[in-house]
């Protein structure tokens, strides 16, 4: 038996996306026993990452518990939407970065939590220049 791995995919092939646009996709769970899954958590999230306090913000959060699964479903992709917001867009600087995403975690009954992202692009920002003197 292989390692249980989150599959994330959208279902139009983009990486960048504009604020107000939908988001579509889906995850499946690979190589999980469902008798073994507490829950697992989807989100799509923004954070940052550079200098300074890291910053983390949720947009869309959907918690499923082990006993409100289907399980039959999960044998399948489960399907997620959700549409942008205006704002923080992705943003390429020099001493700070933005960053969204589409996350996956799943949470055992024992043992380490499943995590899975896929990034994506909201927004079109041209990335930070270092000016010249």
């Amino acid at each position: 038996m292989s390692d249980p791995q989150v599959l994330i995919s959208f279902d139009d092939d983009v990486s960048t996306l504009m604020p107000g646009d939908r988001i579509t996709g889906q995850f499946k769970l690979d190589s999980f026993d469902p008798n073994e899954v507490k829950a697992i958590e989807f989100s799509v999230l923004w954070y940052t990452e550079g200098k300074g306090d890291e910053d983390l913000d949720v947009h869309e959060f959907r918690r499923i518990e082990n006993d409100e699964m289907n399980w039959a479903a999960f044998r399948r992709p489960e399907r997620f939407e959700s549409v942008l917001p205006l704002s923080p867009l992705s943003y390429d600087g020099l001493i700070m970065k933005i960053r969204w995403c589409v996350r996956v975690r799943v949470f055992p009954r024992r043992g380490r939590e499943v995590v899975s992202e896929f990034p994506f692009v909201l927004g079109d920002l041209q990335p930070a220049r270092q000016l010249s003197e």
